[in-house]
């Protein structure tokens, strides 16, 4: 049984993963060629500006990024001096993240191109669109986290008959 074939161009998640990948690669080309950031290091600072205080493994599960990047995006950013790390109050096991002077002035640059490219893309679509839009990245979200995890979840493995172990005879000898 051969598997049927996608097809690319009006397969939703390839297109919305093109919108993205469009999208932040705009906005990027701006950023790292004036503050030298990379994709997850500026995903960082922004989740952090918005969410203060939360630790890495905190950032990749809000941001929906691969903890292995978040981890050395932090690490970079902690010694270019744009993040500060601090052991939690309430649990010395855990670390938390604070943007520093430095990366709040990067935010600010940044920042600016960003909500004008999200204007320039957004003005395409009337006030309604912009509605359903919203409404619907929404809804398709909170399905998309639902399957997920209908997907990792573990499946019952279908059984054929109990296989029966071979008897073995008694040596009376013994």
């Amino acid at each position: 049984m051969t598997s049927p074939l996608i097809k690319l161009e009006s397969f939703l998640p390839y297109r919305l993963s093109v919108l993205a990948n469009v999208t932040s690669n705009a906005i990027a080309a701006a950023y790292e060629e004036r503050f030298g950031l990379t994709i997850p290091e500026w995903r960082v600072i922004a989740v952090l500006m918005r969410h203060p205080g939360l630790s890495a493994r905190e950032v990749a599960e809000r941001s929906r990024m691969d903890a292995v990047a978040v981890s050395r995006a932090v690490n970079r950013l902690l010694r270019a001096g744009r993040l500060r790390r601090a052991v939690a109050a309430d649990d010395r096991r855990r670390s938390i993240l604070q943007v520093s002077a430095a990366g709040a002035a990067v935010y600010r640059g940044v920042a600016p191109i960003a909500l004008e490219f999200e204007r320039s893309l957004l003005d395409t679509l009337s006030e309604d669109e912009r509605a359903a839009l919203d409404r619907l990245l929404g809804v398709l979200t909170q399905r998309a986290e639902i399957l997920s995890v209908d997907l990792r979840a573990p499946k019952p493995v279908a059984r054929g008959p109990r296989a029966r172990r071979p008897q073995t005879r008694r040596d009376p000898a013994r």
